[in-house]
């Protein structure tokens, strides 16, 4: 029986055309709260319901209006009204809600102006995707990321003056081969770095990833499959490219869905980078390309088939990696994954099936299918602002022809020394990509994409967290220093 005891109707399509539409669904279904989403600055989904009743035309035109200071990087208390405007052609039925709830993707507007708030990530999503088709180089850039996440039964969580740790549990970690339990230890479980496509019983997790899966396609993201990941407790579901605000708009669909299908078989999952001491962490490989006109941009006949401004892309993002790691790798937990050993892709280059580059070049057996891998970013990144990030930075790379050098048709976990002295790698710390995007951030606020307000508020956001982190005494500290 299903967990979760999906209530969606199985609608290939949950997007309205207008207001009208939008209202009609809501009657089709026999809704009785509408969900406002928006994404805050860290990315996490926010929301707030509202009764039917309360629900009309003028009503959804106009949006609602909330408090805006209670969202960490946005605004101060004697400016505080903001307003959620709904996006009509972007909705999906919730199928973890007890009452029949629709939920709907805004975008958040600023009253005195009409114009949407500069540092709604949604907003500056949509403006990057604006300032692409100013420029004339292309009018869509299609996006497809593979965010990995780890599944545990039981996560505790000490931070107290006098008692600082975690502790973690699965079935699968290899750390219970020896557990007593109730009805026996099974012993089928993957080994470190060893869940790379194990069958059943090793591979304990394919049931909730399935319906993981089938619930994100019933909210009306577009899938393509699942599978276990390197690290025992590790998953990676499949979905499918699309434009890039629709993208991130999907990558908030499939966290909420990982999250909650997970709470529903009495399970934690977590985004979480590295989780686990001395085994392989998660990324979200991030799949871009442009297109105009429906012809695709980045095939052409140079290295590995690409087109010319497809290599000037690459160049833009290893030129501009170090200030997108503040987006694209926005947590302190984020550089214990960014270490040589794990299938990181710390060097900057890039390569053909090289999975040990930071930008990869998939193999594609069609025109269409040319597209650049950027491997370093993880899914503790906002998608609206990670994406448009990035999308900048190639952009840049085109304009000014930024070339990227030199393929790397090697294994870039064992260059030695002298050889990778001279490669450029992606921030070691927070703190070190927060100091770069300070110093590299103008590629970032042409056409008015991201406004200084926006960098300011978002830096800020992320030196409480560094601050946090650098004050706190870790165990390890204990163990090392206690008795020096």
């Amino acid at each position: 029986m299903s967990a979760t005891a999906l209530k969606t109707k199985n609608t290939a399509n949950f997007a309205s055309k207008n207001t009208n539409d939008f209202l009609r669904a809501l009657e089709e279904n026999e809704i009785q709260y509408v969900d406002f989403n928006f994404t805050d600055m860290r990315g996490k989904w926010q929301h707030t319901a509202q009764h039917l009743d309360s629900i009309d035309k003028d009503m959804i035109e106009t949006g609602i209006f909330f408090d805006g200071s209670s969202i960490a990087g946005w605004k101060s208390i004697n400016e505080s009204d903001m307003i959620l405007r709904p996006d009509v052609t972007k909705w999906c039925l919730d199928p973890f809600s007890a009452q029949p709830t629709m939920k709907v993707f805004c975008d958040v507007i600023e009253p005195g102006t009409g114009k949407p708030y500069d540092r709604d990530p949604r907003s500056i999503s949509k403006s990057a995707e604006d300032y692409l088709k100013s420029t004339g180089i292309a009018d869509t850039i299609n996006v497809g990321p593979e965010a990995e996440f780890f599944v545990f039964e039981d996560v505790r969580i000490h931070m107290d003056m006098n008692h600082v740790s975690y502790r973690v549990d699965s079935e699968e970690g290899p750390y219970n081969r020896g557990r007593e339990y109730d009805g026996g230890n099974t012993a089928h479980r993957p080994n470190i770095k060893g869940g790379y496509f194990p069958e059943a019983p090793v591979d304990s997790l394919s049931n909730i990833r399935a319906e993981m899966v089938t619930v994100m396609k019933h909210m009306g993201v577009p899938v393509e499959k699942h599978h276990h990941e390197v690290a025992p407790s590790q998953c990676e579901l499949g979905i499918k490219y699309t434009p890039m605000t629709e993208c991130a708009d999907n990558l908030q669909l499939y966290k909420y869905v990982v999250h909650n299908v997970a709470h529903a078989y009495g399970k934690t999952a977590t985004f979480l980078p590295k989780p686990i001491y001395g085994d392989n962490g998660s990324g979200m490989h991030c799949h871009q390309s442009l297109f105009k006109g429906g012809k695709p941009l980045f095939a052409g006949k140079e290295y590995a088939d690409l087109s010319e401004d497809c290599l000037y892309y690459i160049g833009g993002i290893i030129k501009h990696a170090r200030a997108l790691n503040a987006f694209t790798n926005p947590s302190t937990n984020s550089y214990k994954r960014l270490v040589p050993g794990y299938e990181a892709p710390v060097i900057l280059a890039y390569s053909q099936s090289n999975r040990s580059a930071s930008c990869r070049i998939p193999f594609a057996t069609t025109p269409n299918g040319k597209r650049v891998e950027v491997r370093f970013p993880d899914a503790t990144a906002n998608g609206y602002l990670s994406f448009a990030a990035m999308l900048m930075a190639g952009i840049d790379g085109i304009e000014n022809k930024i070339h990227p050098g030199e393929a790397m048709d090697k294994n870039l976990y064992d260059l030695p020394e002298d050889e990778l002295s001279d490669v450029p790698t992606v921030c070691g710390s927070l703190r070190e990509a927060v100091e770069a995007l300070k110093s590299d951030h103008e590629f970032l606020m042409k056409g008015d994409v991201f406004s200084a307000g926006a960098l300011e508020g978002y830096i800020e956001l992320k030196m409480e967290e560094i601050d946090m982190y650098e004050t706190m005494p870790h165990p390890i500290e204990y163990m090392l220093y206690y008795s020096a």
